[in-house]
């Protein structure tokens, strides 16, 4: 139990790091459009890549027979 809690809040605390981070990258105008743009396309692909590997997986798993496993 304390070893998902202590993942957990690393997990929120780096989504909340990363996040600031890439607001300030947004909000700049100092960064030119045509590289915000690229920035974002590539981290929406890097995401949708991730969620469509997760899912996979999860759906794999749900249907592995471990015959050979024994008990």
């Amino acid at each position: 139990m304390w070893y998902n809690l202590g993942l957990i809040l690393i997990g929120l605390g780096v989504l909340v790091l990363i996040s600031w981070g890439v607001k300030d990258f947004f909000m700049t105008s100092d960064t030119p459009l045509l590289i915000r743009i690229t920035v974002g396309a590539v981290g929406a692909g890097i995401l949708i890549l991730i969620t469509i590997a997760i899912k996979d997986r999860i759906s794999k798993a749900k249907t592995e027979d471990f015959k050979e496993v024994e008990n």
